[in-house]
């Protein structure tokens, strides 16, 4: 699995959307942060739906999951945190059925 591709591909889906005039990704301390800025009609719920279903999209045949974190709003910029989720790999069967267990691989 390439996260990379993987942010890129969110990262192009997003700058897509009609309302959205930029879309860029910063690390800072380590954590991506999104930095989207927008023509203004657009609320922070539309944004965060927008968001939402993207990263969907962009995450479609993988077991990623997404971690989405409103940080602040400034005119039409708005800040959130912004995290692919790669989940852990079990290292034992822990006797509960589980879809994921290492006893099926």
């Amino acid at each position: 699995m390439d996260l990379d591709h993987i942010w890129n591909s969110f990262l192009e889906a997003i700058r897509q959307t009609p309302f959205v005039h930029s879309a860029e990704k910063k690390l800072i301390t380590g954590l991506p942060f999104l930095y989207i800025r927008t023509d203004g009609t657009a609320d922070r719920t539309k944004i965060e739906e927008e968001l939402k279903n993207r990263s969907m999209q962009a995450m479609k045949g993988s077991r990623l999951n997404a971690e989405l974190s409103y940080v602040r709003t400034d005119s039409d910029l708005y800040v959130f945190r912004f995290r692919f989720l790669v989940p852990q790999m079990k290292m034992f069967c822990c006797g509960n059925l589980c879809e994921d267990c290492i006893r099926y691989h």
